[in-house]
């Protein structure tokens, strides 16, 4: 793991030489990786909690939620990008390979989930963000190594594959972010909704 941050482009011609076992990349790398921001995210949310205004907002159900919605985010999106980005392949006079697919999308998101660490304070969620955009730049160089598209194809195929991991991720968070957020929502976001309707 530490090469493919260090050395990626070191990492993926070794990474390429493997035959892709998805079972292996999804309980040796996707189900432990997955942990980092989610566990942050329960710290960072349940336990040290973040301001809202004058309100500090903070609790273990808050927090557990907030890790759930990571972890399910996580898992869920490299199913369901892996798939599109496979599916699109012909489109870009790529052979389809599910498992190099599923290579793609999880080696490319270990600096986010690494990244993730600094969700412990919810203040430097930004800086989370900023290290997931080196996991773009593991998607650009990974297409040579797993998918192969020719040079001509590259850049149009690694256009649509980022849109595709940006928006699964984003429609996914927001979906199970309403759905467990509601569930878990902290009594004074609660308040501070309810007093937002009362004077909007």
């Amino acid at each position: 793991m530490i090469g493919i941050l260090t050395k990626p482009k070191s990492e993926w011609s070794l990474i390429e030489k493997e035959t892709p076992n998805q079972t292996k990349l999804f309980t040796e790398y996707v189900l432990l990786l997955a942990l980092i921001p989610a566990v942050a995210a329960f710290i960072g949310y349940g336990l040290i909690g973040i301001n809202y205004g004058w309100i500090k907002v903070s609790g273990v159900s808050w927090g557990l939620g907030m890790a759930i919605n990571s972890y399910l985010t996580s898992i869920i999106s490299v199913f369901v990008t892996s798939f599109v980005i496979n599916a699109l392949a012909p489109s870009f006079g790529v052979q389809k390979n599910s498992g190099r697919a599923f290579q793609l999308v999880v080696f490319s998101m270990i600096p986010m989930w690494v990244g993730g660490i600094f969700m412990v304070l919810p203040t430097l969620a930004i800086i989370s963000s900023l290290i997931g955009i080196y996991s773009l730049y593991h998607l650009y160089i990974g297409l040579d190594f797993t998918m192969k598209p020719t040079t001509e194809k590259k850049v149009g195929y690694f256009v649509v594959s980022l849109l595709v991991l940006i928006v699964v991720y984003i429609i996914i968070g927001y979906i199970l972010g309403i759905t467990i957020g509601r569930i878990f929502e902290p009594d004074e976001l609660r308040g501070l909704r309810e007093l937002n309707r009362m004077f909007n």
